[in-house]
């Protein structure tokens, strides 16, 4: 075997070595809640090297101490075909794909909850083709592994609500001071509208948003 050929296997190795750990990691989800993340890991990461103060909120709640009004905003809102996909919401993919190629351009995107969980656990929020791909071969693993309802409550632990703010009950006391258990209605469909860019939204300014998500809820039964 030459060298090139060494060097090949010699990758192969290590990325199939690494998908290995990801895919323990992953199984572990289902007994134990993750210590931290790469998107935590990485806003830490950003502070220090801007030499800024950087105050972290992270409080993780099992899934019944989270108040179904926002379970449902949220699903609603980011998800809304969640407990019939595997994973990848190929439907919604093709319409946002013939929307894109109808206005000639990158629009919105159309990844779920599983997609985002995977992404905000392992990759962080950096863009780009290969942590895409990766993306790609991690969702599968965690509806093999981790129940519909896991996976959410794991997504809402951990998904980032503000600056510095993390999980569906930091996010409750930061904007209004109260456990998640307790959230009505109208605040889940604000901390939902949140979502999408939580660097600069506030749940007090997303009134229009917020609005169109409760609007999906009710046509949803909830």
């Amino acid at each position: 075997m030459g060298w090139p050929a060494r060097i090949f296997a010699s990758i192969v190795g290590i990325l199939l070595f690494l998908y290995l750990c990801c895919a323990g990691l992953i199984f572990s989800l289902r007994y134990y809640n993750p210590a931290t993340t790469a998107v935590q890991f990485q806003r830490e990461a950003e502070a220090v090297l801007a030499k800024k103060h950087y105050n972290k909120f992270y409080y993780y709640v099992p899934l019944s101490r989270i108040s179904p009004n926002l379970q449902y905003a949220v699903i609603a809102a980011e998800d809304g075909r969640f407990y019939v996909h595997h994973g990848f919401d190929w439907l919604e993919l093709q319409k946002v794909l013939h929307s894109d190629v109808a206005k000639r351009s990158l629009g919105r995107g159309a990844s779920t909850i599983t997609q985002q969980l995977a992404k905000n656990l392992f990759l962080g929020t950096e863009r780009s083709v290969i942590k895409k791909g990766v993306e790609f071969t991690l969702v599968p693993l965690f509806e093999l592994f981790l129940t519909k309802n896991r996976i959410l409550e794991l997504y809402l632990n951990e998904i980032e609500w503000g600056p510095g703010v993390f999980g569906a009950e930091a996010a409750s006391e930061y904007w209004y001071h109260k456990p998640a258990s307790v959230i009505t209605r109208d605040q889940a469909a604000r901390l939902a509208a949140v979502i999408p860019n939580p660097l600069r939204r506030s749940p007090a300014r997303e009134e229009d948003y917020a609005d169109e998500i409760q609007e999906r809820m009710k046509s949803m039964g909830w």
